[in-house]
């Protein structure tokens, strides 16, 4: 491995952290429950079905109990959250380029015909169907 290798491994972890200290000093109330919850679903293969479920994981060490607790009494300062968030640098491609993510899902609406603009929204496989379909609806988007 080279030098250059090591430097940019270290910088990574470096950065991540720094971002992990800021993340964690948001969350003002039922703070370790709740970093425990973020570091299981970010663990977790494939998605997450149950929270109860993450409890079983190894990067969450408390039991069921306070995972709910900290679900329904945990505080996260938003405004903190926001601030860590903003200042990530941005995902460049090798020619500079910023890297972004588009995520393209749709408000199914088959049952309004009165609802205005409504357009033909395409999905696959709906209604144990194996074909695709164009059903009514609202397109929207996500960019990441």
């Amino acid at each position: 491995m080279s030098v250059l290798e090591n430097d940019v491994r270290r910088e990574a972890f470096d950065f991540t952290s720094h971002f992990r200290e800021d993340f964690y000093a948001c969350l003002t109330r039922r703070g370790d429950t709740l970093f425990e919850l973020t570091d299981a679903m970010l663990c977790e293969n494939g998605p997450v079905t149950s929270p109860v479920n993450l409890t079983l994981l190894a990067e969450h060490r408390r039991g069921h109990g306070a995972l709910y607790d900290a679900l329904n009494r945990g505080r996260i300062d938003e405004a903190g959250l926001r601030h860590a968030l903003a200042i990530l640098p941005q995902p460049k491609a090798a020619d500079n380029r910023l890297v972004l993510a588009v995520d393209v899902t749709h408000w199914l609406r088959p049952d309004a015909p009165c609802s205005p603009d409504r357009l033909f929204c395409h999905v696959y496989g709906r209604s144990g169907r194996s074909s695709d379909q164009f059903v009514p609806g609202w397109p929207y988007s996500f960019v990441a």
